[in-house]
Parts: structure tokens; C-alpha cells; sequence
């Protein structure tokens, strides 16, 4: 068997996905061929990989170990349209929308494919290094569990349990996991690793004794707090920062209630000129802005709403008197156009919904998702992009006579007739340095000089370094290979 270890967290946001993309990053660079795997994920922020899309992180795991992402690498995918509802993707396709009553019953049926993906990630690896959801001790959730003990159990992985402890408690979280779960899924814990100290790790020496001594696993380790994290690709819009940059070219983004894909904002977020504010509900869009980004949504409809009842509509109403300039990405776009009709009920009930009437186009949402990488040319610059859609709906109109790009046998995008209202469906255009800088320069920005690309390989490389100067890396590679 392929060797394998799963990081499993005492809660959420303990910083599993980082330590997996750190963890294939250290692993890749001793020559082993590693593959990251989760077996259920719920994320709005999706990445396409070759047939079909997968979670954001398990891109990013990929490429620290070098390797192309996989759908088989994230097989089930929850993406919440709602507050009690999700699209569920298996192995990359849209299978359902399903309320989440209804899914703890198609759960258990989900793990035939979870251990076919599996298997498929193993026939290619030296070492497969697995994350959890969520936290084994939501014993609540554990009949039918494809995400954590289930998982662990059913594939034979030993589980490394991770435990954070800059919000405090990391000794209840650890020792009180292993006291509420099932004993035999307690015996599938073989260690612990203590996440996102702050100050002297030998502080804490005491404490990292006790937990040893009242579970009996072994510690693998305290890890400092990684200050570069937010150079890399976050997963949770929780992690989303209110603010980043100090540059004079003010961009601001809505803080939309099912907003997806948003590390679209990232290249320009680390951009010296520029400084990008994300408006929380409850705040307006600030006047200063002379850009807004409406960003991608995993619910049109009722994000638009949303924005309406937040009054922001108001604002970027008034912000294109005075000027300002408008960019609607996915979601966004469509919320920019005349009319958003879903004679279907894909997103809710059927019916129309008018946008907000700043492009005109209109946008039909239909059964047919759009899941695809795309090469294109920006028509203003000819600078050339490599970018991906994920989307339902078509969108047309007279504005998309004045396209933003040019694809291989099409165009794509709207602009209005004075240009300062933009919509495309392209998402990760601003990773491409050229076309970033091009289009803060037409701005009235002033761009940098540094490769975005770099930027994160640099950022995995540091990641790969924290964790070698603070983890028994040799270790955990001992506990993959010996198995359970």
C-alpha cells in the first residue's frame, strides 16, 4: 500500500490545509512523488483541474508537490448555495443540490467513490498526505463520516490531530477530542501537532508534556505562527482580511454572503500601489474607491439581494457618478447586467430578478455548468491570460459587443460604452503579471514589478522550511509508511 498520513484538525481553521501544502512541499523536495487528497471538502473557492473542479487548497497542495490537480484529489465537494443547502460535485461533476438534512443521507453512498479517487491518487504516489474537514470530535456528524474517522478507518490511514493554539485552549482541544470519540477511532490518532504559536515554543513545553501523558500519542511538534500565510491562496472567506496593502490606488470588494473564488484578489492585494479594502455587511462602499470588484457568487440571486438590503447598489450607483470604475467577475457580472432570469428555479424559485442596469446584457441561468481553463488575449493590452470558468448561466446583450477578451473561437466579457463598467466571467486574470499590470496601469495605478507566480512559489518554499525547522518531518514520514 502507498504509503499515507491524515491531518485531522481538534477544530476548524486549525491550519490543515497550509500544514498539507507545507507537508507536500518538504516531502516533493526530497524527491518523493507526493499527493495531497480530501475526501470531502465545503468551499465556494474551487479550482478547475482535468475534468472537472475541485477545492481551492487541494490546487494549491498540488502544485507544492509539484504535480497537475486532479479531481481525484478532492472527490466530494460541497459548495453551500444557502444557508441549509449545497451543490454537490463528485469526482469534479455537479451531481445534485441537496439541503443538508438530505445530504447525511447520500453520505454514506459517497464513500465508493472517495476510496476509488483514493486508490487512483495512490497508484501514482510515494506518500498521499490526507485532510480532514471539519473536526472528529462534531461526534454528531459521525454515522455515515466520509471526511475524517470514517475516512481514516475505512482506508487504513493513521491520523496525525492538529490542535490551534493562538485561540486558545489547545490542551481541551487535543486531550478532549481523544476523550468524546469512539475508542476506535481515538486508536487511529497516533500523534498530535500544536499549530500557530506566538512567541517561545519552550513556553508551552509543560503543556505539550500533558497532552502526551493523558492521551498517550506522541507530539510531533509546535509550530510558530507563519506570518506569510496571507501570500498564499485562502481557502475559508473567514480568512479574508479587511484590509491589505497601503497603496494610493484604493480597490474595494463587497463582502458578498456566498462569495466564491475570491483569491482572484489576491495577486492584486500584494500589489505595492494598491490597497485592497473588503467591505463587510453593515459598512458602506467607501467614496474614496477607485475601483469596486463585485466578485464571483456561489448564488447570484440571492447575493444580489443581499447587496440591495446592504444598500451598496446605492453606492456603486454613486461612485460611477463620481468616476469610479466597476468590475463584476462571475457573479458579479451577472449582478451588473439588466436582468438575471432563472426560468429553471436552478438557484431558488423561477422568475427574473432585475440587476443593477450598468451593463447591458441580461443573463439566462440554465442546467449547463461551465467548467473549463481558458487561454485568452486582453483586447486592450494583448497581453495574453490563463484563466478558468466555473459558472451556470449564459450572459448576452449589446455591451458584449465591446468584449474584454479574446478566446480561441470566441470573445468573452461586456464593457460599457464609456468603458468604466467592465463584466467577465474569467476568473485568476489578475494572476497573470503582464495583464495585471496592464490593467492597473490604465487605471491610474501604478503596479509593481513582482511575479505573482514567484510570489506563491517562494511563499511554499518558506512554508517547507517553517516546518522542517519545527516539525519531526522524518517522523511523520515513519508513521505513513508504517500504517496502521
Amino acid at each position: 500500500m502507498t504509503a499515507a498520513l491524515m491531518i485531522q484538525g481538534a477544530g476548524s481553521n486549525v491550519g490543515k490545509s497550509l500544514l498539507v501544502a507545507g507537508l507536500c512541499r518538504v516531502f516533493a523536495r526530497q524527491g518523493l512523488r507526493v499527493r495531497p487528497f480530501k475526501p470531502q471538502n465545503m468551499s465556494n473557492n474551487a479550482a478547475v483541474a482535468a475534468g472537472g473542479e475541485i477545492g481551492r487548497a487541494q490546487a494549491l497542495q498540488a502544485r507544492a508537490a509539484g504535480v497537475l490537480p486532479s479531481v481525484h484529489m478532492n472527490p466530494v465537494l460541497l459548495k453551500p448555495e444557502s444557508e441549509t443547502g449545497s451543490q454537490v460535485i463528485v469526482q469534479g461533476k455537479r451531481i445534485a443540490t441537496v439541503r443538508a438534512r438530505d445530504y447525511a443521507a447520500m453520505k454514506p453512498g459517497l464513500m465508493a467513490p472517495v476510496l476509488d479517487s483514493f486508490a487512483r491518487i495512490g497508484d501514482e504516489a510515494d506518500l498521499v498526505i490526507v485532510e480532514g474537514a471539519g473536526s472528529p470530535a462534531e461526534v454528531n456528524l459521525r454515522a455515515g463520516d466520509i471526511a475524517n474517522m470514517g475516512f481514516a478507518r475505512a482506508a487504513e490511514v493513521p491520523v496525525l490531530l492538529v490542535g490551534d493554539i493562538d485561540r486558545g485552549g489547545v490542551i481541551a482541544q487535543l486531550v478532549g477530542t481523544g476523550a468524546v470519540i469512539d475508542a476506535a477511532d481515538a486508536a487511529m490518532i497516533r500523534g498530535f501537532l500544536v499549530n500557530k504559536f506566538r512567541g517561545d515554543p519552550r513556553l508551552f513545553d509543560d503543556g505539550y508534556q500533558f497532552i502526551a501523558r493523558r492521551t498517550g500519542w506522541s507530539g510531533f511538534g509546535v509550530v510558530p505562527w507563519f506570518p506569510d500565510a496571507h501570500r498564499l491562496p485562502a481557502e475559508d472567506a473567514l480568512d479574508l482580511a479587511r484590509s491589505r496593502g497601503t497603496g494610493r490606488f484604493l480597490i474595494a470588494v463587497p463582502q458578498l454572503s456566498r462569495i466564491a473564488n475570491f483569491d482572484d484578489l489576491d495577486p492584486l492585494a500584494q500589489e505595492p500601489g494598491v490597497t485592497l479594502r473588503i467591505v463587510r455587511p453593515g459598512e458602506p462602499l467607501p467614496v474614496e474607491a477607485d475601483l469596486i470588484i463585485l466578485p464571483g457568487s456561489k448564488a447570484t440571486i440571492a447575493d444580489l439581494a443581499d447587496l440591495r438590503a446592504q444598500g451598496w447598489d446605492i453606492d456603486i450607483a454613486a461612485a460611477l457618478r463620481r468616476r469610479a470604475r466597476i468590475l463584476g467577475l462571475c457573479g458579479g457580472y451577472q449582478m451588473l447586467g439588466r436582468v438575471i432570469a432563472d426560468p429553471e428555479g436552478i438557484e431558488g424559485r423561477p422568475g427574473s430578478v432585475p440587476g443593477l442596469g450598468h451593463l447591458d446584457v441580461e443573463t439566462v441561468m440554465t442546467p449547463e455548468k461551465r467548467v473549463t481553463l481558458t487561454d485568452a488575449v486582453h483586447l486592450g493590452s494583448g497581453q495574453k491570460v490563463r484563466g478558468y470558468e466555473i459558472h451556470i448561466g449564459q450572459t448576452t446583450g449589446p455591451d458584449c459587443a465591446r468584449p474584454i477578451f479574446a478566446l480561441p473561437s470566441a470573445t468573452e466579457g461586456a464593457r460599457s460604452p464609456e468603458g468604466r463598467v467592465m463584466g467577465s466571467y474569467l476568473h485568476g486574470m489578475f494572476a497573470e503579471d503582464g495583464f495585471r499590470r496592464a490593467f492597473l496601469q490604465d487605471l491610474g495605478a501604478e503596479p509593481g514589478e513582482a511575479s505573482y507566480d514567484a510570489t506563491v512559489e517562494a511563499t511554499l518554499d518558506r512554508l517547507a522550511d517553517h516546518l522542517e525547522a519545527h516539525v519531526d518531518c522524518a517522523g511523520l514520514l515513519a508513521l505513513a509508511r508504517a500504517g496502521v
